[in-house]
């Protein structure tokens, strides 16, 4: 009790606590803030562009930006202050975060944008801009590629084994290739689900099968592995 009762504000101005507050200059704080600001304006874009559902989310989107910044201050504080840098590993230690990915690229812009704020709080200006900008054209080109690429599969409803030999000689000669992931037969009805790469975007050929003798519905629908949708 003694020892606190000697602790006044004197004390408190003498201690290295306010050095601190000058070891970042105003100049390094500005230009920290202002090109991450820019760099996660950049990654909010790419991924404007590259989002494969039909409604991206506005607020992932704004996420990326405002975590590039905090990532920024955060490691321009850190590199500032090795006590600092101890005492945020073990606060860090203890976050949890229990947000659901939906999406698995969704991961590549969330390390991208806390990479980007590290870097470039690192004083590698050049790296952070130029590595930025090859992810994003690398993002861009490889993401955004012709749909007809993509795998889709098609469902198929047949009568007998000749209609199901009919649509499979229309189907083989429309698509690139194609497969037959399952097939389950019951009395008067076999339904197929073949995995098939078209030659380009046209699709047309899809109401040819249904109007086959025999075909009692397809349906194309695309499929990026784990869901159909």
């Amino acid at each position: 009790m003694n020892f606190l009762a000697t602790i006044n504000f004197s004390d408190i101005f003498k201690s290295s606590f306010l050095d601190n507050v000058a070891s970042v200059s105003i100049l390094d704080m500005v230009i920290a803030v202002v090109l991450s600001f820019c760099l996660g304006l950049f990654i909010f874009f790419v991924y404007k562009q590259t989002c494969q559902t039909v409604m991206y989310s506005s607020g992932f989107g704004i996420t990326l930006v405002a975590l590039t910044m905090i990532t920024a201050f955060v490691i321009l504080a850190v590199t500032s202050n090795v006590v600092l840098s101890l005492g945020m590993v073990g606060a860090l230690s203890i976050v949890r975060f229990r947000a659901a990915i939906k999406e698995p690229l969704e991961i590549a812009f969330l390390f991208w944008s806390i990479a980007a704020g590290i870097v470039l709080a690192a004083g590698l200006i050049p790296l952070a801009v130029f590595g930025s900008i090859m992810i994003g054209v690398v993002l861009l080109i490889f993401v955004n590629r012709k749909s007809h690429f993509n795998p889709y599969i098609i469902v198929l409803r047949v009568a007998d084994s000749k209609a199901e030999k009919a649509a499979l000689e229309l189907i083989g000669s429309k698509v690139k290739k194609y497969g037959v992931k399952s097939k389950s037969v019951t009395k008067g009805l076999t339904e197929l689900n073949l995995d098939i790469r078209l030659k380009d975007e046209n699709t047309d050929f899809v109401s040819e099968l249904a109007d086959l003798e025999g075909v009692e519905s397809a349906v194309l629908v695309s499929y990026n592995g784990d869901y159909m949708g």
